[in-house]
């Protein structure tokens, strides 16, 4: 019995954005101050400002939080520009209306600020049940305690429920939980990266996850 969906945002319920553009950009403010850039060589776009911040803050307190100010701006001011030029995919509220029919519960959990997922998807509140977005949460995907932060709040147990995703992390943080996991091909992963990241199933999108989950 599937009690809960979780879905990503970007990639998934609205068209991804830029991420390699955005990760470019925070990492050349980041060496511009001075970050050695091996610091950071391997982590994703949030992770590069924490790490940042981290090595700042032992060379000069007060340039660390003036960077992880800039910094932040930057990402958001990123997501509500393109936030302001996107729309969810068509049929996407025809599918949340169906499995909310079928007493499903749902929620959306993204590393995008929730400023951008009300500019994309205003109506959202009347689709999902709950909504944890880089603002809500101490950890983010891959940290599997995003989802769980998620499913607590829907009052749902992760071994009954689906993570919803076109990203490796999705499928990563998802199996941490022993949740089913389905991938979609409509974002930043292919099929061969969602299975090897944990995916149970490959979909093309999620439009019709209200017929297929059942």
């Amino acid at each position: 019995m599937i009690e809960a969906v979780l879905f990503d945002f970007d990639g998934t319920l609205a068209p991804n954005l830029d991420l390699p553009d955005m990760r470019r950009q925070v990492a050349d403010l980041t060496v511009k101050v001075g970050v050695p850039e091996e610091i950071f060589a391997d982590l994703y776009i949030v992770e590069i400002i924490v790490a940042g911040h981290q090595w700042l803050t032992q060379q000069d307190a007060e340039l660390a939080a003036h960077y992880k100010r800039q910094a932040d701006q930057l990402i958001i001011d990123i997501e509500l520009a393109a936030a302001a030029k996107t729309t969810i995919f068509a049929g996407v509220k025809e599918m949340l209306s169906g499995l909310r029919e079928q007493q499903i519960k749902l929620g959306i959990v993204t590393r995008n600020c929730r400023a951008a997922i009300d500019v994309v998807f205003p109506q959202h509140p009347r689709y999902v049940d709950a909504l944890h977005a880089r603002d809500d949460v101490r950890h983010l995907k891959p940290d599997p305690r995003h989802l769980q932060d998620n499913l607590v709040a829907l009052g749902a147990q992760a071994t009954n429920s689906v993570m919803v995703g076109d990203g490796a992390l999705d499928m990563r943080a998802g199996r941490e939980l022993n949740m089913h996991c389905i991938g979609v091909l409509t974002g930043s992963n292919d099929g061969p990266a969602l299975l090897q990241a944990g995916a149970s199933e490959i979909f093309d999108d999620c439009l019709n996850l209200h017929k297929s989950l059942f």
